[in-house]
């Protein structure tokens, strides 16, 4: 890892640094969970790899944090898992639950190196935006093997080019006529939102199911039923033209009701979660022509928004949402 410590972070660097430490610090909590309970072969190596790869991310980090003289943040550590626990998914989700992680990881790394300016920092993150990409290639093919993962469906290939002539084109509530047919960039987003959304709906379950704190148990209840909401509301867009939303028989939670995850982390990664579908939404609304799907998307996105507002402040009522770099306040300082 290269030094530029002539240079200091900039707030960007430093702030992104930040967020990279909590999420890898949770990755590694869950997956201790899931290799404690793999069997396979295979998925002990994806996981002992993402592992392995976690933690180095983990180390680079811890040095940039001291060679910059910076407090090294909490994040998650060994407090956060209880080990010995029973298996609280089960058929492949540790996989699942890895594909969606490694998904959400490259376009956040990638993002924060278009938003870095040391070239140690730029590197580090062009790094993992790789090497979230080679897991997410490991997973893709994992699930795909074991039938597990529902691949978009297959349209007509266009024998042309042809343009927009028609006004109704962008429009999606017809009274007397029906909506056109969905075009293939709005059939590869609503597939997209639906096939992360069902992963994170058995996430929301088996944390139901395991909250000891009441407020968190429901809260994690009404995550379960907006996931459901979200499913279904998107699920009908392919229905009406004859499309089976994507689905999968794997991934299902157990019966356990014994918690291996804090309720802080747990309620961490449903944030982070719910930011991810905030982000997902808003892409979705703005690549759609169809007027009803925009207007869709923002009723579900403010629906998630509120849900993830509601969650921040039952995380700082009990003292479970760490405070990032804060920039200095100017007015308390010259009083």
């Amino acid at each position: 890892m290269t030094s530029n410590t002539h240079i200091p972070l900039t707030s960007s660097e430093l702030s992104n640094l930040w967020m990279t430490y909590q999420k890898k610090t949770m990755i590694v909590r869950f997956l201790e969970h899931f290799k404690e309970h793999a069997k396979d072969t295979q998925t002990q190596q994806i996981l002992n790899n993402y592992s392995n790869l976690a933690n180095q991310a983990i180390n680079d980090l811890t040095s940039f944090f001291r060679q910059e003289g910076a407090a090294l943040p909490l994040g998650f550590t060994e407090n956060d898992l209880k080990k010995g626990t029973p298996k609280l998914y089960d058929y492949h989700y540790d996989i699942m639950f890895a594909h969606l992680l490694t998904k959400i990881s490259i376009g956040l790394y990638a993002l924060y190196s278009t938003m870095s300016y040391r070239k140690d920092i730029r590197a580090f993150f062009k790094r993992l935006t790789s090497e979230g990409q080679d897991l997410y290639d490991q997973c893709t093919e994992y699930l795909l093997e074991k039938g597990i993962l529902a691949r978009p469906p297959y349209i007509s290939m266009p024998i042309d080019y042809s343009f927009v002539t028609d006004k109704g084109y962008l429009s999606g509530y017809h009274i007397i006529q029906e909506n056109r047919s969905l075009n293939s960039i709005e059939l590869s987003l609503l597939h997209h939102a639906i096939e992360t959304n069902l992963t994170g709906m058995q996430l929301m379950i088996g944390f139901a199911q395991c909250a000891s704190t009441k407020e968190v148990k429901d809260y994690f209840i009404r995550g379960m039923k907006l996931s459901k909401e979200v499913e279904t509301t998107l699920g009908d867009f392919l229905r009406k033209d004859y499309i089976e939303p994507p689905a999968t028989h794997a991934g299902k939670v157990t019966a356990s009701t014994v918690a291996p995850f804090s309720e802080k982390m747990m309620m961490y990664i449903t944030s982070l979660l719910s930011t991810f579908g905030l982000g997902s939404n808003a892409l979705g609304g703005a690549f759609s022509l169809r007027s009803d799907l925009p207007i869709t998307m923002a009723r579900i996105g403010q629906k998630v928004y509120f849900f993830a507002k509601e969650g921040g402040e039952i995380m700082i009522n009990n003292g479970w949402l760490e405070k990032p770099p804060q920039v200095e306040d100017r007015k308390k300082l010259t009083k």
